[in-house]
């Protein structure tokens, strides 16, 4: 087994008398919210309602909310002191309302509401790591120079597809291209000289009333002056290591002739998706160097990078997704936010990880969760009976 230690040691004292949590939640914290631990979604729970003779109370929170531990909600908060409280629950009334009971409760002497354990050598490592090699910034003038020239031959690609075929780069001097990189939504206008042609089938679609108002049919004479007969404008939406979205471009295609049809709209925006999968591609080094975890928290982890080639790309980079495999376990894809950098008198690059990214890796937090839980539960277990054993 595994022997998991804090970082920088955080104490908690048991609290003995459980009457003295249901007085504190009836008095500081009866309909206002509470941390949930463990979950993935970082719900928070409602005190609705105490029975001080009873000794139950009324838990509200999400109605999709399941417990991580059978019959068990985890709840802290922070009065004076951070605090956690176990309840069992007792009846499960109905969707995201929970009738429980105080089980224990402890309160911290000191230190942050996350505990950090180190890892012992072999028992997990971080391996895997996809790092892009350059920013995307969304500015065309500080793009790498392989981007560029995937851009460039994307357009020269699809020159003769139309009359004008541009990829053009969001500059903040035309009204209409703002309103595409803030919203991400497609430009199309099938038939410049039909009206209904400028409604917007759905709000995925620009709305240009909505951008020019009364300037709106000085703007389509403008292009129908241009012979302009049809018009597609699409994003071109990186999607960054951290599932951030960032339009930086877009692709225009213009018809003096013929008219461009929802269908015709598809087909731009999925080579649009193609492009975006070549550069992310021409972007990406993955390396599967195995590296260790100095020590880790449900809220990030250390590591020291001794590869060199990593820390060549970890010194630029904003953050990364790696895999964390503990002994015995299936890996658990991250996505970590590099904090602070610093050096080990052994020139080994130490890097602090903030766990982050979007709900599509939940099922991956969920994992992570399950194998820090016990050791957390585990660590302050051996505490409390330590302190116990220091006051005899």
């Amino acid at each position: 087994m595994a022997d998991y230690k804090e970082r920088k040691q955080r104490f908690f004292e048991e609290v003995e008398d459980l009457d003295s949590l249901y007085t504190l939640l009836n008095e500081k914290f009866l309909h206002k919210k509470l941390d949930i631990k463990y979950d993935v979604d970082l719900r928070k729970a409602t005190i609705n309602e105490i029975d001080l003779e009873k000794k139950l109370l009324m838990l509200v929170t999400d109605e999709d909310y399941e417990p991580s531990t059978k019959d068990m909600i985890m709840l802290s908060g922070l009065v004076d002191r951070y605090f956690e409280i176990d309840f069992h629950v007792e009846k499960k009334v109905g969707p995201g309302y929970f009738r429980c009971s105080i089980k224990a409760g402890r309160k911290a002497t000191t230190g942050r509401a996350d505990l950090r354990f180190k890892i012992n050598n072999g028992d997990a490592v971080a391996t895997n790591f996809n790092v892009s090699k350059y920013t995307i910034d969304l500015n065309m003038f500080s793009l790498p120079t392989t981007i560029k020239v995937i851009l460039d031959q994307f357009e020269a690609a699809n020159k003769d597809s139309a009359d004008i075929f541009s990829i053009g780069y969001f500059d903040g001097k035309d009204a209409l291209l703002n309103e595409i990189k803030k919203s991400g939504n497609t430009f199309w206008v099938e038939n410049m000289v039909d009206l209904e042609s400028y409604t917007p089938i759905n709000d995925t679609f620009i709305d240009l009333n909505q951008i020019y108002g009364y300037d709106t049919k000085k703007y389509l004479s403008q292009s129908r002056d241009k012979g302009y007969k049809s018009i597609i404008i699409v994003p071109i939406i990186y999607i960054t290591d951290s599932e951030s979205a960032v339009p930086f471009a877009y692709i225009r295609k213009i018809s003096k002739t013929v008219t461009y049809s929802f269908e015709d709209v598809f087909q731009v925006k999925d080579e649009s998706f193609k492009l975006v999968e070549r550069i992310r591609e021409a972007n990406t080094v993955s390396l599967s160097a195995k590296q260790d975890i100095v020590d880790i928290s449900k809220g990030g982890l250390r590591l020291k990078i001794e590869n060199d080639e990593l820390k060549r790309y970890f010194m630029k980079a904003k953050g990364f997704v790696f895999d964390i495999v503990f002994r015995l376990q299936q890996p658990i894809t991250i996505y970590g936010e590099i904090k602070f950098t610093g050096v080990d008198p052994e020139k080994n690059l130490i890097l602090g990880l903030s766990f982050s990214g979007n709900t599509s890796r939940k099922n991956q937090m969920k994992h992570l969760f399950e194998i820090l839980e016990p050791m957390e539960v585990e660590y302050k277990r051996r505490l409390i009976a330590q302190m116990k054993m220091k006051q005899k």
